[in-house]
């Protein structure tokens, strides 16, 4: 809120005038004291000038609190949405994230198998080469042996 200590100053001023206008009237006499009034009847104008521009300052001044205070509560809405997406956003990295490294698991464990398997692969592959070269030789010895008779009839 603003602050009321000029409408104290400017109603202190207007009933000390209103107690003048009083013994004036009461005195009946309006000579100097009558000029004396008019002076702070001038015053008083003056002083109301100056009032009626405080109070449209202290109009304006709300006026931009309350602009503000719009804005204001914009940003947060604005805040306070970006942070629910960012919140949302890191929970779907998150899983993201895991699916990711069971899936990079899964695959180093393949990779783990398919070398196995390739290796014991090259072991057959060489075992059944050297079955082969002992069965090519042994079938190369027995075309120099003689051959056996059989007594079959």
């Amino acid at each position: 809120m603003y602050r009321q200590e000029p409408f104290c100053v400017l109603l202190v001023f207007c009933e000390e005038a209103l107690s003048e206008c009083r013994k004036l009237l009461q005195s009946g006499d309006f000579g100097e004291q009558w000029k004396s009034f008019g002076r702070m009847t001038q015053q008083g104008a003056v002083l109301q000038g100056y009032n009626n521009e405080l109070v449209k300052c202290i109009e304006d001044l709300c006026m931009q609190k309350e602009e503000l205070n719009k804005q204001i509560q914009q940003a947060e809405e604005e805040k306070n949405r970006l942070q629910h997406e960012i919140q949302i956003l890191s929970e779907q990295l998150e899983c993201v994230c895991e699916n990711l490294a069971q899936k990079v698991a899964s695959r180093n464990e393949l990779d783990a198998i398919l070398a196995e398997t390739e290796a014991a692969y090259m072991k057959i592959l060489d075992s059944s080469r050297t079955l082969l070269n002992v069965l090519k030789k042994e079938v190369g010895s027995l075309k120099h042996t003689p051959e056996v008779k059989t007594n079959v009839t």
